[in-house]
């Protein structure tokens, strides 16, 4: 079974531990085919288990507009019998890789996190009916954007598999008393966020939950984005001082080392008219690394932390403060949460398992029983 996954994600290295996940089946010959970098991004070929090919995107960095003028040719050499198109359904490349499949008489299916029903402008409404109904299958990220596509109208197989799991050797339990002294000098109970600095992640709502908890309770965000300078002033408004620090975004390599100097993550996105979180991967890292974690009810944050965490209404500083008092509070519980955060990425969510999934959807499209 030889299959072709055309993927821009695959520019981060991290991303490319599923490649050698899926080359372990050996009945899977796997050929990834990516840019050589996807705007700033550019981390280099990191598997030795698959062939990777990098080929020259137009319009590199316009995930919507960009295409491979030399694709064709590159997949009439690999000859494929699946071409994952790991890219939304709505989108240019989507439509250029469906359109020379089906020419090439080969099974294709596509990837979505798209968990909001919208309506596209032309052309990419016409990009959509025609991935749609040509797609022998799909893939969705999370449980609402397979009710999209159903709303959609899309009857074929529709697979719920994250794209990316974690690689449970980096992210686990280690100790770094170093850092967590320079991130939190006092002995007290640290909370922190770790992505973007963008209003629909809610991290304002963290700000003033802090404020409403234990004095010993303190705060570290680290990510880069929009809305650091307002982070900035509101902390000043609320008068939190040295109880929260705000730091630049790290190198992925050094996320585990930030993760484990907390003792609770947070994850607080809100959901607006044009989007709701569609997964929240930085949920599992810390899982992995045996950290609490506390998220809110927004789009699949519930489904990914399941039992293993606690969960607060959106937009509510209030509830978060109560969860985060909860958490500090109960040592049990916290030592608890830790565990069933390990255990629930062994079991749903590590590289190993997410291409284990994917391996089935291939089988099943070849013709077998996703089961």
């Amino acid at each position: 079974m030889r299959v072709a996954i055309i993927s821009k994600a695959l520019t981060v290295r991290e991303y490319q531990t599923k490649l050698d996940a899926l080359a372990a089946y050996g009945d899977a010959e796997i050929t990834a085919i990516t840019p050589p970098r996807w705007g700033a991004c550019s981390e280099g070929v990191g598997t030795k288990k698959c062939r990777v090919i990098t080929a020259h995107a137009r319009f590199n960095g316009y995930p919507h507009i960009h295409f491979y003028p030399r694709i064709a040719r590159i997949l009439e050499e690999i000859n494929p019998d699946i071409v994952h198109i790991d890219e939304e359904y709505y989108i240019l490349v989507t439509f250029q890789l469906m359109l020379i499949a089906k020419m090439m008489g080969k099974k294709a299916l596509f990837f979505t996190w798209q968990n909001i029903y919208k309506r596209y402008p032309f052309p990419f409404s016409a990009i959509e009916r025609y991935n749609l109904r040509t797609a022998d299958a799909a893939i969705a990220g999370n449980h609402e954007a397979k009710a999209v596509l159903k709303r959609k109208g899309f009857r074929k197989e529709v697979f719920i598999i994250p794209q990316f799991g974690v690689d449970e050797e980096r992210f686990r339990k280690i100790a770094n008393a170093s850092l967590r002294t320079r991130l939190c000098p006092e002995k007290s109970f640290l909370i922190g966020y770790l992505g973007r600095l963008v209003p629909e992640k809610g991290i304002e709502d963290l700000l003033k939950a802090i404020t409403l908890c234990n004095a010993d309770a303190k705060a570290v965000i680290v990510g880069d984005g929009p809305l650091r300078s307002s982070l900035l002033s509101l902390s000043t408004q609320l008068g939190l001082g040295n109880r929260l620090k705000i730091l630049d975004r790290v190198p992925s390599t050094k996320i585990p080392e930030y993760l484990n100097c907390l003792d609770c993550l947070v994850l607080p996105s809100r959901t607006t008219r044009r989007w709701k979180e569609q997964f929240g991967r930085v949920l599992i890292e810390a899982m992995a690394c045996e950290v609490p974690v506390v998220g809110s009810s927004s789009g699949e944050i519930p489904n990914v932390v399941g039992d293993a965490g606690l969960i607060f209404r959106e937009g509510d500083p209030e509830d978060l403060a109560k969860k985060l008092q909860i958490l500090h509070g109960d040592r049990e519980l916290h030592l608890r949460l830790a565990k069933a955060g390990r255990e629930r990425v062994l079991q749903k969510f590590t590289q190993k398992k997410i291409a284990e999934q994917i391996y089935r959807a291939y089988l099943w499209l070849m013709g077998g029983n996703f089961k």
